[in-house]
């Protein structure tokens, strides 16, 4: 496989969380994917930059590299008056949106990271 995703790192975990969450608001099923490669943990979205110039889309890949696993099975966000929230969360919790978080087994050979 010669073609790969095109990397591109934010700087937080909320950052990717307001990313996938501003993606589930419009209708579709929204998960973060983890792996370990070269002992980092990464979390990432998959997504797919449509009609890049005359190509039928780049896949990009989101991600956040972190020394130690997150806490959890789901990352929560939910933004109100107050401001916005970012948690870790073995569940979901009324009133937030409800990321899931897949691990993988291991780097798919197709992420550039």
């Amino acid at each position: 496989m010669g073609e790969k995703a095109v990397g591109v790192k934010l700087r937080s975990i909320a950052d990717l969380a307001r990313l996938a969450s501003s993606m589930a608001g419009m209708g579709s099923g929204i998960y973060i994917v983890h792996f370990t490669h070269e002992g980092k943990h990464y979390y990432g979205l998959l997504v797919t930059f449509r009609d890049y110039y005359k190509y039928y889309g780049i896949p990009i890949f989101y991600y956040v590299e972190r020394g130690e696993p997150l806490r959890g099975r789901y990352l929560l966000i939910k933004v109100d008056e107050s401001g916005e929230k970012v948690e870790e969360s073995e569940g979901s919790r009324s009133g937030w949106i409800c990321l899931p978080i897949v691990d993988l087994a291991e780097k798919p050979s197709f992420i550039n990271v």
